[in-house]
C-alpha cells in the first residue's frame, strides 16, 4: 500500500471538457473539496473517492458520481485508486463540460485517466502501521534515548517527567520499536500507552 502526503492535481482534455484531478492525503479531503467548489462555480461536477484505514484497521472506501451516469465516475476512479494501492488518500475531479457527451465508456475512461494521470505525476511513499509505545527512562538516560531515537527515525509523541525521570510515549512500526527495545534494554522499561 502507498500513500501521498502533498496535495497535487493534473489536468486532462476530452472533447472541450475539463477533467482537473486532485489527489491529496485523506486529512485535507473536507476542506480542500469545500475550496474547490468555492473557486470553481462555473464546474459541472465534483466526482471524489477516497480510501482511508480506520482506528479498526479497515480499509473505507468512498466515492461519488455528483450528477454524472450512475457508475460512470465515483466508482471508475475508486478503482483507480484501489488498482494503485492508495490508502489514507482522496481525489477529486472538477468537470468542466465541453458541450460534446461522451457517453458511459466515454466518461469512465476520462475520469479513469484523469486520476491515472494524477497518480503517475505525484511522489507516492510506501504505507507503514504506526501504533503507539511507551517506556521510562531515568533521568540518567534520557539523552542517550533520546539520540537513539533520533537515530532510528523514530517520532516522540508526548514525553512527562516525574520525580524519576521521563515518560516517552512514540509511535513507530512494530519491527522497529521491537528493534530499539532490545538495543536500549538495558536503558528503559516498557510500560503501557
Amino acid at each position: 500500500m502507498k500513500f501521498i502526503d502533498e496535495h497535487i492535481f493534473h489536468t486532462l482534455e476530452v472533447k472541450q471538457s475539463k477533467f482537473i484531478a486532485h489527489l491529496m492525503p485523506y486529512p485535507l479531503y473536507a476542506e480542500v473539496l469545500k475550496k474547490l467548489k468555492q473557486d470553481n462555480p462555473k464546474a459541472r461536477h465534483f466526482v471524489v473517492a477516497s480510501r482511508y484505514i480506520n482506528e479498526y484497521d479497515q480499509i473505507v472506501e468512498h466515492c461519488s458520481d455528483d450528477g454524472e451516469p450512475k457508475g460512470t465516475s465515483g466508482k471508475p476512479t475508486l478503482a483507480v485508486l484501489a488498482g494503485n494501492g492508495l490508502i489514507n488518500s482522496a481525489v477529486i475531479i472538477v468537470r468542466y463540460f465541453g458541450g460534446t457527451k461522451l457517453g458511459t465508456g466515454g466518461l469512465v475512461r476520462a475520469y479513469s485517466d484523469a486520476c491515472n494521470g494524477v497518480i503517475q505525476k505525484s511522489k507516492l511513499s510506501p504505507y507503514v502501521k504506526l501504533e503507539a509505545y511507551g517506556f521510562k527512562v531515568k533521568y540518567t538516560d534520557i539523552s542517550l534515548i533520546e539520540y537513539a531515537l533520533l537515530q532510528d527515525n523514530i517520532d516522540v509523541k508526548e514525553k512527562a517527567f516525574d520525580e524519576l525521570g521521563a515518560k516517552f510515549i512514540i509511535l513507530s512500526e512494530k519491527s522497529l520499536w521491537e528493534k530499539f527495545c532490545e538495543d536500549n534494554e538495558r536503558s528503559i522499561q516498557v510500560c503501557k500507552v
